[in-house]
């Protein structure tokens, strides 16, 4: 009996999910998906308005526990997120940097199935919408670098008894910050690093307030013909302070954690304003959490 309650408080961390099953849980995740950027992940386009289209396919079949030991629960997890990203960077110049918005509405499909726990739900509907009101871009000979401001509001439908719920039920402030260094002066070698702190609200239907999350995209490139881009993407994600609140039962010391690795491929098409971008990054030593594969395409448009 003491193991099947273990299995069943464990087997509540997902990352994509973000819901509580029940009254019990193994902690929770930040609003921010990893693998949404790769390859100069850092650098902003110059003034302008884009349309980016992040299709992501995440799949997982593991779930690991605080020491990185993969638990035996039936566990298979396939989310798929359609996100509108609408960004504009207008001329203003302050501290030297052009100002931008953006916002970010995601579209969520999730398909969770852990036999243990009699767990099987699936659910597609509007996620938690994402206000991004302060950016600034810096451009420079061998650099870009970038700076940010971010809201999640919970306006996705939350049922704390659904498990595929596309709402995590509580507020977001984020804050970004990375850069963008070029090898050579043709700007033909990147190398990029993108860092987002996440602090969380407590939840609506339950007193639980998640810890902070902090996580770093990074990516290694080459231009080639002036249009491809080719190279490798990764991403790194820690807990870094204790979830609290009343209705905390699992042990607030252990924090999750998640690497990743993966190539990628982009093109830029000039006369459509269009370019495209295909990354694959394999998961590794997750705690307390699913370890699997994320798959993203995204479409930028210019207009």
């Amino acid at each position: 009996m003491r193991k099947f309650i273990a299995i069943a408080i464990l087997s509540c961390v997902f990352g994509f999910a973000g819901a509580l099953f029940g009254t019990v849980s193994a902690g929770e995740t930040g609003h921010y998906v990893n693998g949404g950027e790769g390859i100069k992940a850092a650098t902003l386009p110059p003034p302008g308005f884009y349309w980016r289209l992040y299709n992501q396919f995440y799949t997982a079949n593991k779930l690991k526990d605080k020491n990185g030991n993969e638990l035996d629960v039936g566990y298979d997890l396939n989310v798929y997120a359609l996100v509108n990203r609408f960004v504009w960077i207008s001329n203003m110049k302050i501290l030297g940097a052009d100002f931008g918005a953006s916002l970010v509405v995601p579209l969520v499909y999730t398909d969770i199935e852990i036999e243990a726990a009699g767990i099987d739900d699936e659910k597609f509907d509007l996620g938690d919408i994402a206000v991004e009101p302060f950016v600034l871009a810096w451009h420079g000979p061998r650099y870009d670098a970038a700076f940010a401001l971010a809201l999640y509001v919970p306006t996705g439908e939350y049922d704390k008894n659904k498990a595929a719920s596309p709402g995590k039920d509580f507020w977001t402030g984020m804050a970004t910050v990375g850069g963008t260094y070029y090898f050579d002066v043709e700007k033909t070698w990147s190398a990029s690093i993108l860092s987002r702190y996440e602090i969380h609200s407590k939840k609506d239907e339950t007193d639980v307030k998640p810890g902070d999350n902090f996580h770093f995209e990074l990516g290694i490139g080459k231009t080639l013909a002036k249009t491809w881009d080719v190279g490798l993407t990764g991403y790194c994600q820690w807990q870094v302070t204790d979830d609290r609140g009343s209705d905390v039962t699992w042990d607030k010391s252990v924090h999750d954690r998640v690497y990743a690795v993966g190539p990628e491929v982009s093109v830029f098409i000039p006369p459509a304003k269009l370019s495209v971008s295909l990354r694959s990054q394999w998961e590794f030593c997750a705690k307390d959490g699913a370890e699997g594969n994320v798959t993203t395409l995204v479409l930028t448009r210019m207009f």
